[in-house]
């Protein structure tokens, strides 16, 4: 029993983790303009268009752009940004 809940445990605090990055100005979460990620975590690595997808309607395109910060501490962090609103979250630790 108590094995299982310590799964459930660490199973949240790495979702969690995944829904917002710590940065020297605040916490960027899903949700976010592109400006204010950049005014929380400054100047991306790199930043890249990677494609589009369109709006809920259908009647528009949204850009879809990847933003590269890292490494910190070792690790790369991956931002995923459509129609200039945060979607996603992901790390990887560095070489």
């Amino acid at each position: 029993m108590r094995r299982t809940s310590l799964s459930i445990v660490l199973l949240l605090s790495v979702t969690c983790a995944q829904a917002s990055l710590r940065c020297e100005h605040g916490l960027a979460s899903k949700g976010d303009r592109t400006s204010e990620v950049q005014a929380k975590c400054g100047q991306a690595a790199s930043r890249e268009l990677v494609g589009y997808t369109e709006n809920a309607a259908g009647d528009r395109e949204l850009p879809i752009e990847e933003w590269v910060y890292g490494p910190r501490n070792g690790m790369y962090y991956y931002l995923t940004f459509q129609g200039g609103r945060l979607q996603r979250i992901d790390s990887q630790r560095g070489n």
